[in-house]
């Protein structure tokens, strides 16, 4: 009887699916059982490399030798797993062994994984895919029940082929072209190149740039404190007619002059005026569910963690913990045939601190079809990161801040929006007008989730009441003085955006509309990707910012 072989992407991998199987006992470096064989790779064993017959060694890097392309590439073992590639390649050509399962990483990259050991091995044995989207060992059964077929995911291998020889001839041309101009004058001075990491850049370089050029200007600001019957309060001064024009810098409520902003002054202080306002109830939605982008620009935001670090912790909880879906995502929905499985995740928070909001959410029966969380068409390879519902033991510090940031998004979207009461008041003082703003917190929906202090960020001061067409007295006006700011430095955070939008910067219309819903890498590279920009010394990370070196230039 022949046997199916089953290839994870990593030994921890391979264990799970063993257990969650049964019946197999390990044999060295590999499980069997009466019906499969279970091995793993350690990530990457292969990677392309141009035929020896074409290549031009490294001495010899010169503008007369590019551009680089090959007829066709080859694949070279990596050094440190050849031996598992061995194995692998073994246990591959295995007499009794009739078909193979693709059980590395549901993504592009460990499709590519297998795609090379098979090209290497040289087998046509038949392959089936393994797509988990959670860890549990519920998930590895139900996964292994609905295998895919070879030929669905023949586009994704495509795209994966495609992705990694296209980095090859833009990294290696990029690099030995930058190289050689950079060592026209003598020595030999490297210039890495990529096809992601050098736009990358390109966009920190602009950002220092226009820090660099930037020049300060001086504007001024009125503010006043008025008193009504009731009590007082404070407005800004603003121009009414203000309308955007090319000074990136004005501001309905910003004066360049000083003698205006004090001419403002003399004519308010001390007079009587009038009011105007408009109170009305406004909602507040709570936020989508995690991608990976979106969890990294937040955990750097909220602590600091980089994105390499944030990868890496929803990868232990997703791998390790079995607590949290799949993290490399580029999805903030769920499938419409998840309501199911939400209910249970849901249910099994009984007895830990989110229990409370859980149960109210399976009360109200707010875990409905609704599109804004269970959307087809915003789902493709991945949906977006929640709880799988196994409670996580024995989790370290930063493990725990970033389960807990996912659980309470994933909470907190089913609940209520949260509700304001919005006054915008207009205090109008011989014809000049200055705005105040009240903003008050009626009902906190899903705020409450995130306690008292985040209810308190989003409330500004209430404002006293004034009665209709009651006379208020400008007991007080101000000239402030400010200066304008240079644009921030990006944080990783704001680079994550950046990056995740910058199909949306292309100067060119049509490649711009034809790239305008992609970004620079994917959420699953973007945190290397940076991560390469400092080891190249390209980037320095000061504090949260990254700041471009002289070698950028």
């Amino acid at each position: 009887m022949s046997k199916q072989l089953i290839i994870a992407e990593k030994p921890s991998v391979a264990q799970d699916i063993a257990k969650a199987l049964g019946g197999f006992s390990k044999q060295g470096e590999h499980y069997e059982s009466n019906d499969y064989v279970l091995s793993s790779a350690i990530g990457h064993l292969l990677e392309l490399a141009v035929p020896e017959e074409y290549e031009v060694k490294r001495g010899k890097w010169s503008f007369a030798h590019l551009p680089v392309i090959p007829p066709h590439f080859a694949l070279n073992p990596i050094d440190k797993t050849k031996d598992r590639l061995k194995l692998l390649t073994r246990l591959m050509k295995r007499k009794d062994v009739g078909s193979l399962i693709n059980a590395c990483d549901a993504g592009r990259e460990g499709e590519l994984i297998f795609r090379y050991l098979i090209q290497h091995a040289k087998t046509d044995k038949p392959v089936r895919r393994l797509w988990l989207q959670s860890m549990t060992q519920g998930a590895i059964r139900d996964g292994f029940a609905h295998l895919r077929t070879d030929k669905e995911m023949r586009p994704l291998a495509d795209a994966a082929r495609c992705r990694s020889e296209a980095d090859w001839l833009i990294g290696i041309n990029g690099t030995r072209a930058m190289t050689a101009f950079n060592s026209q004058e003598g020595g030999f001075h490297k210039t890495p190149v990529g096809r992601v990491q050098t736009p990358t850049l390109a966009i920190l370089v602009e950002r220092e740039e226009r820090i660099r050029a930037f020049r300060p200007r001086d504007y001024w600001e009125v503010e006043g404190e008025f008193a009504a019957v009731a009590g007082n309060y404070r407005g800004r001064w603003f121009d009414e007619k203000f309308s955007k024009s090319e000074d990136e810098h004005a501001r309905p409520e910003r004066l360049w002059d000083v003698k205006r902003a004090e001419a403002i002054r003399q004519k308010c202080l001390g007079k009587h005026g009038t009011v105007d306002e408009e109170s009305k109830p406004t909602t507040q939605l709570s936020p989508l569910l995690f991608d990976l982008t979106s969890l990294q620009r937040e955990a750097n935001g909220r602590f600091g963690f980089s994105a390499k670090t944030t990868l890496a912790l929803a990868q232990a909880l997703y791998e390790k913990h079995k607590a949290l879906t799949y993290p490399r995502t580029d999805s903030r929905y769920l499938p419409e045939d998840y309501i199911g499985t939400v209910k249970e995740a849901l249910k099994s928070f009984a007895g830990t601190p989110y229990a409370r909001f859980a149960g109210q959410i399976l009360k109200a029966g707010w875990a409905h079809q609704n599109k804004r969380i269970f959307n087809n068409a915003k789902v493709s390879d991945h949906f977006a990161i929640i709880p799988t519902g196994a409670e996580p033991k024995h989790l370290s510090d930063a493990e725990q801040k970033l389960y807990d940031l996912v659980t309470k998004r994933f909470l907190a979207i089913f609940f209520p929006a949260a509700e304001y009461n919005v006054t915008a008041r207009i205090t109008r003082v011989d014809g000049e007008a200055f705005k105040s703003e009240g903003k008050v917190l009626v009902s906190a929906g899903w705020l409450a989730i995130y306690g008292k202090e985040a209810q308190g960020d989003d409330e500004s001061p209430q404002l006293v009441p004034v009665q209709p067409r009651e006379r208020i007295w400008a007991n007080d006006v101000e000239v402030k003085a400010h200066q304008t700011k240079p644009p921030a430095r990006f944080t990783e955070a704001t680079l994550l955006t950046a990056m995740e939008g910058a199909g949306k910067l292309i100067e060119e219309e049509e490649l711009r509309e034809a790239m305008s819903a992609r970004g620079l890498g994917t959420p699953a590279t973007r945190a290397a990707t940076i991560e390469g920009l400092i080891q190249e010394e390209y980037v320095h990370r000061n504090g949260r910012e990254l700041q471009p070196t002289a070698k950028a230039n």
